[in-house]
């Protein structure tokens, strides 16, 4: 597989190490021409020194042989333009950007970006698993269908605690689809699977449910009673 990084500091280094190492053949394009000779002295020649947004780099790195570009700057907007010049100019089949400001990951799938990766949001998923206040993780977005896969930990308050799957209040449109209880062993629910404290529950659900089906995961059994 050819595959094309555009931005040679810590990230792409690293990412272009593992890829070859794992047998691909990897380019990758950086600015500064001091972290280009780094790149040569400890991968060899898989460097092009230039600008990975402008169309004469591109050609030159052979951009319209790639099967993957990856673009792994510091900055968002370069990251964006560099992967809209591959897919739009020279049909590269799949593109995946790096996002560093979470706020602008709406705006690279909106423009066509395949894979847009938010290294905040990755490492605040796994902090909020840990945190009642945010109990439902979002872990992809089905493209095109205005669905998402989530995971929820069912806090040992909840409503849901010991009522069976067909009980469940869910919002429309909303199905469970994998319970993981907590000894890690997943089973796939049907109407009479009991609901624990503590299980891990990933559903697909609307993108505008989330709201709707966290409320499920967590309201407490008292308020649900009051009622």
């Amino acid at each position: 597989m050819y595959i094309i990084i555009v931005g040679g500091g810590k990230v792409g280094y690293y990412l272009a190490k593992q890829l070859v190492e794992d047998g691909n053949e990897v380019l990758v394009i950086e600015k500064d021409a001091a972290k280009c000779q780094e790149i040569a002295d400890e991968l060899g020649d898989i460097v092009l020194r230039g600008d990975g947004c402008e169309g004469i780099t591109l050609e030159s790195a052979g951009t319209g042989r790639a099967d993957l570009f990856i673009a792994v700057t510091g900055d968002d907007e370069d990251n964006l333009v560099a992967c809209q010049v591959a897919k739009n100019k020279f049909s590269v089949r799949r593109t995946v950007a790096l996002i560093n400001n979470p706020k602008n990951e709406a705006v690279f799938k909106s423009l066509g970006i395949d894979t847009a990766i938010s290294s905040t949001a990755l490492i605040l998923a796994n902090i909020e698993q840990e945190l009642p206040s945010h109990p439902l993780i979002p872990l992809l977005t089905i493209k095109g269908g205005g669905l998402e896969i989530v995971e929820a930990k069912v806090p040992s308050y909840s409503a849901m605690v010991g009522k069976r799957v067909g009980e469940l209040l869910l919002p429309q449109q909303c199905l469970i689809t994998v319970i993981i209880d907590e000894e890690g062993v997943p089973r796939i629910p049907n109407s009479d699977t009991v609901v624990r404290a503590g299980d891990e529950v990933v559903a697909v659900c609307r993108c505008e449910s989330e709201d709707a089906l966290r409320a499920v995961l967590t309201t407490p059994a008292e308020e649900t009673n009051e009622r």
